[in-house]
């Protein structure tokens, strides 16, 4: 999957940015018609928001996790919305405008989901996707994938397989950054694609002789199914399972770098229930957010948690990538 798109709202002009960047990533997915045209109004409508009445407000935009569709993450500072309810109605103003915003993307968005706390802000998360993967955009998994400052290129990558009742979920770092980092991370990609349905220390090997000719990567590999997790990384990719009661179950991977010296992988299984949430994250996230995360962000849905934490806790310096996962949910 190709790095999250990055618009950091700081100037009314980058509303505009954000509407020509949801416009052309929905053309690289190959989303027909007037979807391009959909995705830019989300865009320009949420960026519009937080240039209104927020502060520190960013978009991601990238294609959905799951395929076939685009997907806008909107995060901010601000002060909140007291009313998310009445703040999606037509007309609905504080500012003396045509109220049209929210209201136009919930019109417009196959899925719509929103956060809003007083004291922390507004998350929203906006999928547009083609009438065949409807489904796909209401499944519980969100990511985020951020390039260093400064940096075009992006070493830290995930993707996600999914196979009946059962969804594995790749995150790699690429060591370092730049563009050897990301050519890592993209060669960990295709090589998943062909072996995801193995068991997890065998798609370790195929991952590993892959990358022989790179300059390595940290992966973490994790397998969710109803009631459990496998988890099998090597190297300092995190994982952490988060529940309405607080944060448990966190692992770090095995020392080694895939594609150099990799030690023989281990997995290790963890116990979920319905209310479990899944977490991967790479060392371009602070790891302090999962040690006594606050109540609000133990019960957020899954594409809201991982804008959240790349928002709020992305070490700049370097690429970061979060993931965040449940078992698949199965048609009613």
């Amino acid at each position: 999957m190709a790095p999250t798109r990055q618009v950091r709202i700081d100037h009314y002009s980058a509303v505009h940015v954000a509407a020509e960047t949801a416009r052309a990533v929905a053309k690289e997915c190959a989303l027909p018609g007037a979807l391009p045209d959909q995705a830019a109004v989300v865009a320009s409508e949420l960026a519009g928001n937080i240039d209104k009445h927020a502060r520190d407000g960013v978009l991601y935009i990238q294609p959905l996790p799951l395929g076939g569709g685009v997907e806008v993450l909107a995060a901010d500072r601000g002060p909140g919305m007291a009313e998310v309810a009445r703040c999606l109605t037509d007309g609905y103003t504080t500012t003396g405008t045509l109220g049209a915003g929210l209201g136009a993307v919930g019109r417009i968005a196959t899925e719509l989901v929103i956060s809003s706390r007083a004291d922390t802000g507004t998350v929203v998360c906006a999928r547009l996707a083609l009438p065949r993967q409807r489904e796909a955009a209401r499944q519980p998994v969100g990511l985020v994938c951020l390039p260093a400052a400064n940096q075009e290129e992006c070493g830290d990558a995930a993707l996600v397989h999914d196979v009946d009742a059962v969804r594995t979920a790749l995150v790699v770092d690429g060591l370092g950054h730049g563009e050897e980092a990301a050519e890592a991370a993209q060669t960990a990609l295709r090589s998943f694609r062909g072996a995801a349905e193995g068991a997890l220390p065998e798609v370790m090997t195929v991952l590993h002789r892959a990358l022989r000719h790179t300059r390595g990567a940290a992966v973490a590999l994790l397998r969710l199914r109803a009631g459990e997790a496998e988890y099998c990384g090597i190297g300092n990719v995190r994982m952490v399972a988060l529940s309405p009661e607080g944060a448990h179950h966190r692992l770090t991977g095995q020392p080694g770098v895939v594609g150099w010296r990799m030690p023989a992988p281990r997995t290790h299984r963890v116990p979920l229930t319905g209310a479990t949430t899944t977490a991967l994250h790479t060392d371009g996230i602070d790891a302090r957010w999962a040690h006594t995360p606050p109540d609000h962000l133990l019960r957020l849905p899954a594409p809201l948690l991982a804008a959240t934490v790349a928002h709020g806790y992305h070490l700049t310096r370097d690429d970061a990538g979060v993931l965040v996962a449940r078992a698949p949910d199965r048609p009613s």
